[in-house]
């Protein structure tokens, strides 16, 4: 089962490898990871993606609690957080397909950040589930380069 783990953590140098190495330290995988400034800032937050039954996951949320330098530690259920993933793809495209590219683009309310002879660059936001779809549409046309930012979450409260 997947666990959407936010932790509020002081912004401090080694804060990341701490939380990095709980995980790793215990066997447990992080699917995605993300980190950021928030509006204060002495602190960042991080999202963590990982996998692993109720009880695993109560064991790492303890772990967490533990660090000295973790101020919030939060495990999101379904409903109660809004979740966003950004990716940008570069897809290969010819005079055929450049126009079919385009209208998958504006259909998902993406944007087209780069434009070259061979290929255009797509700046795509939403749930992962969307991402996904919009990844597999663009597949036949061929998926050159791609890089994912993660889930990002915050409660709904």
């Amino acid at each position: 089962m997947r666990h959407t783990i936010s932790i509020l953590v002081e912004n401090k140098f080694g804060v990341l490898t701490r939380v990095a190495g709980l995980f790793s330290g215990r066997g447990y995988n992080i699917d995605t990871l993300n980190v950021g400034p928030t509006q204060d800032p002495t602190a960042s937050r991080m999202t963590i993606v990982t996998r692993g039954d109720d009880a695993t996951v109560e064991q790492i949320l303890k772990q967490l609690n533990k660090l000295p330098e973790a101020l919030e530690v939060t495990d999101f259920h379904e409903g109660e957080f809004v979740d966003r993933e950004l990716v940008l793809v570069k897809v290969g495209v010819n005079s055929k397909t450049r126009a079919d590219v385009m209208q998958i683009t504006d259909i998902f309310r993406a944007k087209i950040v780069d434009v070259q002879p061979k290929s255009l660059t797509v700046e795509v936001t939403g749930t992962e589930e969307k991402v996904g779809k919009f990844l597999e549409l663009m597949k036949p046309y061929g998926i050159r380069e791609l890089t994912r930012t993660g889930k990002v979450a915050l409660s709904r409260s």
